[in-house]
């Protein structure tokens, strides 16, 4: 089964004022859809098989708005797990899934952060879908976008060799 982990960590502090400490950039809708960054990320989740309820990762000052977005989407199984601490992905991350294995020993992760805006969702379902192929054969799968100019305040990912018989290929380097 494949267990959604939504990484709703921030400071709120990129987007001020409009984002704030008590209410960062995921718990607002940016795009004029009427949902949230949050909301829209657990909405990109339709049209995938075999999904768990959601574990969404935030912090506790932030737990009744993301409770309340959940509601809002008719989510009442979705789990919230705090994170004492603020210490970035990894332990978001390490957390869930000691979460999710508790529940399914056999867990695979679709770990997502909640405040990145999609273009094309069904690409992202495409490649989600064929992602979890490798993922299943105990491949870890990260997902790129080719870069449109260069960026220095992100990383780069160089794609290496075809995995046989799968549409991924492994990663040569992180640039």
């Amino acid at each position: 089964m494949i267990h959604p982990v939504i990484l709703c960590g921030g400071s709120g502090t990129r987007l001020w004022p409009l984002s704030r400490k008590s209410y960062p950039k995921q718990f607002l809708d940016l795009t004029g859809s009427g949902f949230s960054m949050l909301q829209q990320t657990l909405q990109r989740l339709q049209g995938l098989q075999d999904l768990s309820a959601p574990i969404v990762v935030c912090n506790q000052d932030n737990r009744f708005l993301v409770a309340q977005q959940l509601h809002e989407l008719g989510i009442e199984d979705g789990c919230i797990l705090l994170e004492p601490v603020a210490k970035n992905t990894a332990p978001a991350v390490a957390c869930a899934a000691v979460k999710a294995l508790q529940a399914d020993p056999d867990a695979t992760l679709l770990v997502l952060p909640a405040d990145h805006l999609v273009g094309d969702v069904p690409a992202l379902t495409l490649a989600i879908n064929a992602a979890i192929e490798s993922a299943e054969a105990g491949h870890l799968v990260t997902f790129g976008v080719a870069p449109k100019h260069p960026e220095t305040g992100y990383g780069y990912i160089k794609k290496g060799d075809s995995l046989a018989g799968t549409q991924a290929n492994r990663i040569a380097e992180f640039k």
